[in-house]
């Protein structure tokens, strides 16, 4: 869904060094996509169809092409490039801004931007900002950990000892994702990648120790930057009037922005190693996508022999 030229500078003016100069009434064009363009031969004249709904930057190159046009040519030029399919454009590098853009951009209700980042940096940030604006994002609390390559979130009440348990996977050779919160990316209709943020990264908070950092105290290894998620794993004390699955036949899912993700629940009470369990569900989760579903082949094996059993 494009997103408009409005919320564009309303999220990312400060960071992209943004000054409207031209086309405020149509602040409400839409940008269509997360890829920024350089206007190149656009500026000549020549239209492409890629660029439809792509913000459009102007560097050096195409400034300096316009200006060394015949001026009676000049003002064609700038015409054609603002009445073209685009939703806004940025003149980058703190160049002088040709008095012919301004106009053309205000008679066609473009708008035009000015920034003095230059252009290979303002291309890096732009793309960058865009592309975080056209992903959907949530935040979900827990520990994400990457445990044998499978990307599993402990989810539970706080205080329940999801970040122990993450501990004691760490020190099997496992790696830490997020403590606490977890930023959750959709890419693609069925991706989900969680990731932590730039103050907690590394870090995790254990009662009675207090705040620890991961990678300095077990090397870059014990920890990723980010992490596809595929296993989510609930924990909760132990309830002995509930009922809890004993067999493992039901896959559950719960779902995160849309897209359902394999669901376990495990209650915990003294005794269960809670680092050794999670170790195997993954690996258990792992034989699942393989094809291999342990909990059912066991039920089949039991009602084939019931059946051969009944026959004699």
């Amino acid at each position: 869904m494009p997103i408009s030229v409005q919320a564009f500078l309303d999220e990312c003016s400060e960071r992209l060094r943004l000054r409207l100069l031209a086309g405020e009434s149509g602040m409400g064009r839409g940008i269509a996509g997360s890829r920024v363009q350089e206007a190149g031969l656009a500026i000549a004249g020549e239209v492409f169809p890629s660029r439809e709904g792509l913000l459009q930057v102007l560097g050096e190159t195409e400034v300096d092409y316009f200006r060394r046009q015949d001026p009676e040519r000049q003002p064609e030029l700038a015409e054609r490039f603002f009445a073209g399919p685009l939703p806004c454009a940025v003149v980058v590098g703190s160049l002088p801004v040709p008095t012919l853009f301004v106009e053309a951009a205000e008679r066609a209700s473009v708008p035009l931007f000015a920034s003095d980042l230059p252009a290979a940096g303002f291309l890096e940030e732009a793309g960058r900002q865009l592309y975080r604006l056209f992903t959907e994002t949530t935040t979900v609390y827990g520990v994400l950990l990457e445990v044998i390559g499978v990307g599993v979130l402990l989810s539970g009440r706080s205080g329940i000892g999801k970040s122990e348990c993450a501990l004691d996977l760490v020190l099997r050779g496992h790696r830490l994702v997020a403590d606490d919160m977890i930023h959750v990316d959709k890419l693609g209709p069925a991706t989900l990648v969680g990731r932590g943020n730039d103050l907690t990264s590394h870090n995790m908070e254990i009662r009675g120790l207090g705040i620890i950092n991961v990678r300095d105290l077990f090397g870059a290894t014990a920890t990723t930057r980010m992490k596809k998620m595929e296993l989510v794993i609930r924990i909760e004390e132990w309830d002995s009037s509930r009922e809890y699955d004993r067999l493992g036949l039901e896959d559950e899912t719960i779902e995160i922005l849309g897209v359902r993700l394999p669901s376990l629940l495990i209650p915990i009470s003294p005794g269960r190693n809670l680092a050794t369990i999670v170790e195997v569900a993954a690996r258990n989760h792992l034989l699942k996508q393989l094809g291999v579903h342990s909990a059912r082949h066991f039920v089949d094996r039991q009602a084939r022999r019931a059946r051969g059993s009944g026959s004699q």
